[in-house]
């Protein structure tokens, strides 16, 4: 019993390093490894060769580098022995309620630490899902223990953070990242883990992500697992999203065909493919704008694939929405004719 739990902990850190997802293995661990957002990080690089790092905000949608940066920022600030003591990182799926502003956080940034100079550091994750409370109550502690802590925030949504706490912040938005900056990346990757992908794939892979490197490497790890081969039908299977091919399908019967015919086929190619509506009206919406329909037309037919949208995100039938954008377009068919 006991040689087991020997070699257990002798397992080798390459074997630990091998079952994690691909996300957390070639996360970037230093402020160099950082691909995108160039101007912010010679900027926080400057705060932090000058000793003079202010409370920061950083914001913008998911995998775009925020949390990563400021992990980079704290290993860069702190040697290993002393980042369990100097850093305090609390997520989403901490409890960050008031009471745990004025208990953990509070202790943490009100307590001097002894024999180290410098600040301690204090990052909240997904700041935009504390309470109003939490936050009225951390703008005192931000100001209170400014001295010796420094408090990082990170979000998606800026405006549900409150103005008194954007204030006392550095602010920073980090964009989503453009397939310039993710196709070395993402390369890098597959030639880590000899991925066998094709060039179709690797476009469909940015495509589909649009901009958030996380999701990239999600497709990509999982697509890799399931099919073997990284093409854009496996990505877009593997993803559960409409082929270029099926969209035009749906389009040519919806101009083309008469009603009963067009919603038996395209609710087929749904049941079979497993496709959602809400993903076939996106795609079609990127179609609209570049097929070239008379502007009354079009103007026509986007209002109502928006009213659609819309319908559909309050949780309405798919199927009478399915029938209310084929509707949409038999009209607009009719117009067409009629400008004609």
């Amino acid at each position: 019993m006991e040689t087991s739990a020997l070699k257990q902990q002798e397992l080798p850190a390459a074997a630990k390093i091998r079952n994690l997802p691909w996300v957390e293995k070639y996360r970037p661990q230093t402020l160099n490894d950082l691909i995108s957002h160039q101007d912010i990080l010679s900027t926080i690089q400057k705060f932090i060769s000058e000793d003079r790092l202010p409370h920061l905000l950083l914001y913008g949608p998911p995998g775009t580098g925020k949390t990563s940066t400021i992990l980079a920022c704290a290993k860069q600030l702190y040697k290993d022995k002393e980042f369990g003591s100097m850093v305090l990182e609390l997520n989403a799926s901490d409890d960050r309620g008031i009471d745990i502003v004025r208990g953990p956080i509070l202790s943490f940034a009100s307590t001097r630490t002894i024999f180290k100079k410098g600040f301690k550091l204090v990052i909240l994750d997904e700041a935009d899902a504390m309470t109003q409370d939490a936050q009225n109550a951390l703008r005192r502690v931000i100001e209170k223990f400014t001295e010796n802590t420094r408090f990082c925030l990170i979000c998606n949504y800026l405006s549900k953070i409150i103005p008194a706490l954007q204030s006392r912040c550095t602010r920073f938005r980090f964009g989503p990242l453009t397939p310039e900056l993710m196709v070395p990346r993402l390369e890098h990757v597959v030639e880590e883990e000899k991925v066998d992908i094709s060039e179709d794939g690797m476009k469909a892979l940015v495509t589909l992500s649009s901009g958030d490197m996380r999701r990239a490497l999600n497709i990509l790890q999982s697509t890799n697992m399931a099919f073997g081969k990284v093409t854009e039908e496996t990505v877009y299977t593997c993803t559960g999203h409409p082929l270029k091919s099926d969209i035009a399908n749906i389009l040519d019967w919806m101009l083309n065909q008469d009603f009963t015919t067009a919603y038996r086929n395209i609710t087929e190619l749904k049941t079979l493919k497993g496709l959602a509506l809400h993903d076939i009206l996106t795609e079609i919406h990127l179609f609209v704008h570049r097929v070239d329909f008379p502007s009354s037309v079009r103007i026509h037919l986007l209002t109502k694939m928006a009213d659609i949208e819309y319908r559909l995100s309050v949780g309405t039938n798919e199927k009478i929405q399915l029938s209310s954008l084929i509707a949409a377009f038999q009209v607009t068919r009719d117009l067409i004719v009629a400008e004609a």
